[in-house]
């Protein structure tokens, strides 16, 4: 799967999408919400779950590596960036 067709998908068709596709690399705390990172091969995924509640309030794919700037002390992502 790739980026485009990913983003071909609403929001919980993503989130099933990243749950079964998806390689779990660290979990983060922004505000109000646990945003966990996944790695879907050629590109990157994003979970925000609400802290509250624990419900999916955005699921969000990218390839940017700018992104990717909030996990860079919790994980190494040097095996996984091209």
């Amino acid at each position: 799967m790739n980026l485009y067709d990913f983003f071909g998908n609403n929001h919980p068709q993503r989130a099933a999408m990243v749950w079964a596709q998806g390689k779990f690399l660290t979990i983060r705390v922004s505000g109000e919400y646990s945003v966990c990172l996944y790695s879907m091969g050629e590109f990157f995924a994003e979970i925000w779950y609400r802290i509250v509640d624990n419900q999916v309030d955005f699921v969000r794919g990218f390839k940017s590596n700018a992104l990717l700037e909030p996990y860079l002390e919790l994980v190494d992502l040097s095996e996984i960036i091209n």
